[in-house]
């Protein structure tokens, strides 16, 4: 309800631009600098021009810019107005209001969208999106999980932006400091995972692994890995889920063996925990890389493999991600089904768009192919020398599809709040049928 208000406020206020950087690239601002519902006037673009809502100045801008400057080789004359909000969630509030009046028609030609939300805003505004079944791609190219959140009923709508794939990245000096190399860290289960990191706790003061307890997306990965979901036939299934209790009975020992340190939020998460040198371990969506490397002097001392499991075989997950979508609002279909065949799709301009996507914001792709290119193949400094991105690329082809839902990250939340409950010594089939409980009334369930 909260959100709600929140986005009918903004509705009702008068929404400005205002320049940002150089090009076609600018921010949604009101008078007083903060991002609101963004309306864009289709008809006011040239014939040979698309707009792009999307979210990271950082991150998702430089992808598009490089998919601009790819794609002007094919077409001198075309122009991508890249307009930048601030949050996911922004985008999701445009595409709801202009739900709520049934009119999209000031959507912008095509938006960026979280992977994991895609499937209820195609449920809720079905009409707001556009199938790209004339695109000329070869959807088998890219990694099955990943393109599976922008298909429904056989049908594609999106086209993969970025590589959500997990890894583990670990201190290899502190590794060694307890005996250990990154080798011992690959295709071990939870049990050695939590002897190596009791031993380097003893032997460093790190903990080997760090989450944002606030919004835990641990036991996710850790259940992917294992081939299994939070929900069954569409409902949440954690009570008597045996796979989710094994979960969180063991984040629940890591923590309390000093393996697993619990940060409240993300800042905390981020900032104390990685950059502020308190673990030797992370294991999250590779776009945490980043982060990682905002140490300089732990250059050289970091390396990445796959996620522990029960049965000790190598692990692969992914947490978040986002694709590309083209909604109704856009009158020039054509143009923007050939935009991202052509950069984002496997075309002739994908390995110029994925090799300067990754080196000037970061993005690691699924399209598989990319992964044998001279800047993916390239050994990272940070890392070692190792080749992370093509090692990404080759892991994003392992992880498994498994039962997703609408209420993915209120699922996440509740268990985050479970494993708290039970560290505190509440029985966890108890916790977890209290959390349970909570989703299905979120879902709109009386049990």
């Amino acid at each position: 309800m909260k959100r709600l208000v929140s986005l009918l406020i903004a509705a009702a206020m008068t929404v400005t631009m205002t320049s940002c950087g150089i090009g076609r690239h600018r921010q949604a601002k009101t008078e007083d600098g903060k991002d609101r519902i963004v309306r864009v006037d289709t008809s006011k673009e040239g014939d040979n021009e698309l707009s792009v809502l999307v979210w990271d100045e950082n991150f998702n801008v430089p992808a598009l810019k490089a998919a601009e400057k790819a794609y002007q080789k094919k077409d001198p004359d075309f122009k991508l107005d890249i307009i930048e909000i601030s949050e996911a969630e922004d985008i999701q509030d445009a595409v709801t209001l202009a739900g709520l009046n049934n009119d999209y028609s000031e959507l912008s030609d095509i938006v960026l969208f979280q992977d994991h939300s895609f499937n209820r805003f195609y449920k809720d505004y079905t009409n707001a999106w556009r199938d790209l079944s004339g695109a000329d791609i070869n959807w088998r190219d890219f990694s099955n999980e990943k393109v599976s959140y922008s298909t429904e009923n056989g049908v594609h709508y999106g086209v993969p932006l970025d590589n959500a794939t997990a890894v583990c990245a670990y201190r290899t000096d502190l590794l060694k400091r307890a005996g250990y190399t990154i080798d011992d860290m690959t295709g071990i289960t939870w049990d050695r995972f939590d002897e190596i990191g009791k031993k380097v706790y003893e032997k460093t003061g790190k903990y080997l692994l760090s989450i944002n307890a606030d919004d835990n997306a641990l036991p996710y990965m850790m259940m992917q890995a294992e081939g299994e979901s939070f929900f069954k036939d569409g409902r949440p299934y954690f009570a008597d889920n045996e796979g989710l209790i094994r979960v969180v009975d063991t984040i629940v020992k890591l923590a309390r063996d000093n393996v697993l340190y619990m940060t409240d939020d993300y800042a905390e998460y981020t900032d104390q925990t990685i950059k502020g040198d308190m673990v030797a371990g992370v294991m999250n969506g590779n776009w945490i890389i980043p982060t990682i490397e905002q140490v300089g002097d732990n250059s050289g001392n970091w390396a990445i493999t796959s996620l522990p499991t029960f049965s000790g075989k190598e692990g692969y997950a992914s947490n978040g991600g986002s694709s590309l979508y083209i909604t109704s609002a856009c009158s020039k279909k054509d143009l923007a089904e050939d935009f991202l065949a052509y950069t984002f799709g496997g075309g002739e301009g994908s390995k110029e768009t994925y090799d300067a996507a990754l080196e000037k914001g970061g993005i690691v792709t699924t399209y598989i192919p990319a992964g044998k290119s001279k800047v993916y193949s390239k050994g990272v400094r940070y890392f070692n020398d190792q080749p992370i991105y093509k090692k990404v690329v080759d892991m994003s082809t392992k992880v498994q599809s498994v039962e997703q839902n609408d209420y993915h990250y209120t699922a996440r939340q509740q268990i985050s709040f479970a494993i708290r409950n039970v560290i505190d010594g509440a029985d966890t089939k108890k916790a977890l049928q209290d959390a349970e409980d909570q989703v299905n009334f979120s879902m709109g369930y009386s049990n």
